[in-house]
């Protein structure tokens, strides 16, 4: 696995994003996450997981639209097939899960995010947000649900239809952040934080927790294949294929990719 590691810490595993191009999104990504959430769910040994990023300034910047756009309309349904069920696989996981937000979090970075039970964001201007109409991209479907279950309805037309990206206080206001933390010693916190979470009856917390997110992902499982299509109609479209490529055209002045949807 190139793209991320999982680095044991006694009962807790850092599920730590690694990938070249800043955590950028694309399908390999999708699939590397997938297949360790399946294995830190089965794995005994594994109380809480910490979703962490290896790299100091993100946590992850979006979908990989440098690759992505280079989709025709059946392989970008196929992506965000696998998309969806990284989803679902990270907020179905019946252990907990700390997102360690040490760096930008925006649109697909911020989806990650939001699948934890609790969010660290690093104080300082570390930015979160869900950027995705700005593209010109409804978010997908089982996204939206989640952020019903995930956040204030007074915060909502802020975070998806503003598309706003968040820091420090604000981040807390809006339920994109439940804490922030300083910058020493930011991974160590959020460690404390989950332990707080593993040390209870892992049973007790896991049979809570798929209780409480039941319905969410009943919801997002039976619409999302129906409703992808509304995303693709807009990911296709010409303005909206505009602004991904002079948002392409961007990156290669600066330091990541990614950046929306």
């Amino acid at each position: 696995m190139s793209g991320i590691r999982i680095d044991k810490q006694g009962p807790l595993a850092v599920l730590r994003l690694d990938k070249p191009r800043g955590n950028a999104i694309d399908e390999a990504l999708a699939d590397e996450l997938t297949l360790a959430c399946i294995e830190l769910d089965a794995d005994a040994g594994v109380r809480g997981v910490l979703l962490a990023s290896a790299h100091p300034k993100l946590f992850c910047p979006g979908l990989d639209l440098v690759g992505l756009l280079e989709y025709d309309r059946p392989s970008m349904k196929r992506f965000m097939g696998k998309f969806a069920g990284l989803v679902w696989q990270l907020y179905g996981l019946r252990k907990p899960v700390v997102a360690a937000v040490s760096g930008h979090a925006i649109a697909g970075g911020c989806i990650l995010a939001l699948t934890a039970d609790h969010r660290v964001l690093r104080r300082g201007g570390v930015q979160i947000g869900l950027n995705e109409v700005r593209i010109g991209v409804p978010l997908p479907w089982s996204v939206a649900v989640m952020l019903r279950s995930a956040i204030a309805p007074g915060a909502l037309a802020r975070v998806a239809l503003l598309g706003r990206n968040f820091a420090d206080d604000e981040a807390l206001a809006a339920g994109l952040a439940d804490e922030l933390a300083d910058t020493a010693g930011f991974e160590d916190f959020c460690l404390r934080r989950l332990e707080e979470f593993a040390e209870k009856d892992l049973a007790a917390l896991g049979t809570t927790k798929a209780w409480l997110r039941s319905d969410a992902l009943r919801d997002m499982k039976s619409h999302e294949g129906r409703l992808s299509r509304d995303f693709l109609d807009a990911w296709f479209s010409e303005p909206t294929r505009a602004r991904i490529q002079e948002t392409v055209a961007s990156l290669g002045k600066r330091e990541v990719t990614g950046h929306g949807a």
